[in-house]
């Protein structure tokens, strides 16, 4: 039997002692463990941004002494953790920053949900000057490993999408030295040292990675039989106007705001929402489901509720 010993920890640092291990287990828990921490625990990040008065990532703000492409930059870096329950049926978490005086920028200044904490909130995200401001909406989403901007949906024009590094794990190393056990000395010391980004603490992580391993062995030793999903074809009978978000169809800006609120950004989606739920959001009635049911006809789709 080995023991564990966290014999140094700081602020999102520690280094842990694993010994004594039979000789070679150093490199082989080192390296699993290691490849499972930087790649397989889950975290979140923003994936993508509409900044008022932007329409492409290659411009700039007026009044912001950074580029659009430093800001987004700045973005990626915000770290954020979400309790369970803070994605509702795996939508992304919607939030939003709004700042009208000058000064720096932070990421304590994006008001998000009383279920998503910011693990950075010092951290400086843009500097305005006087007379400036910097409005955006952003998405967050929950995943695992790196995730490219080019994975992200196409939205409307103005939505800008983002690369996602949802690792909470900045960075691994391990190292094997000998060990003695009695008179033997053939034995491995496995030194483990892992930084995270605030979200979780190393402990937790070295944790969360064994679980990931045990569950990838305990298939091994009990094989469970996975039951083969019936592959369903799905026909996109939308066409283009399903891509089309709710404010390019000529609706009045009321009821387009109010069903983006809601969830509802694109025909997709109200396509396949039903009239109890539409007639539920906040600032639509019967009278506002009629005035959608027209504008989508005259884009040869129905309502469907």
């Amino acid at each position: 039997m080995f023991e564990i010993k966290e014999e140094e920890s700081q602020k999102n640092y520690s280094k842990f002692f694993i010994s004594p291990l039979e000789q070679g287990y150093g490199d082989t828990l080192g390296n699993a463990l290691r490849r499972v921490l930087l790649t397989s625990l889950p975290g979140a990040a923003i994936t993508t941004v509409r900044i008022s008065g932007v329409k492409h990532q290659f411009s700039t703000l007026k009044g912001m002494k950074e580029d659009v492409v430093e800001f987004l930059l700045n973005l990626k870096k915000v770290r954020f953790s979400l309790e369970p329950g803070a994605l509702k049926a795996d939508k992304p978490v919607k939030v939003t920053i709004s700042v009208k005086s000058s000064g720096e920028v932070k990421a304590k200044d994006i008001k998000v949900p009383a279920d998503v904490k910011i693990a950075n909130p010092e951290f400086v995200l843009a500097t305005l000057n006087k007379g400036s401001k910097l409005e955006a909406d952003m998405e967050i989403t929950a995943g695992a490993g790196y995730s490219p901007a080019e994975d992200r949906e196409k939205g409307p024009i103005g939505q800008i999408p983002l690369d996602a590094s949802y690792s909470p794990i900045t960075r691994v190393n391990y190292k094997v030295e000998e060990t003695r056990v009695g008179r033997l000395t053939n034995y491995d010391k496995l030194i483990l040292e892992i930084w995270t980004d605030g979200t979780m603490t190393p402990k937790e992580a070295v944790k969360m990675g064994a679980r990931t391993l045990v569950s990838y062995f305990n298939q091994l030793v009990s094989p469970k039989k996975v039951a083969k999903a019936e592959e369903k074809t799905v026909t996109d009978t939308l066409g283009p106007v399903g891509k089309l978000s709710v404010e390019e169809i000529g609706l009045p800006t009321r009821v387009a705001n109010a069903l983006v609120k809601a969830g509802y950004e694109t025909v997709e989606e109200l396509v396949g929402a039903k009239r109890e739920d539409l007639v539920k959001v906040r600032n639509l009635g019967e009278k506002s489901i009629k005035i959608i049911a027209v504008a989508l006809a005259e884009k040869g789709v129905n309502l469907g509720v």
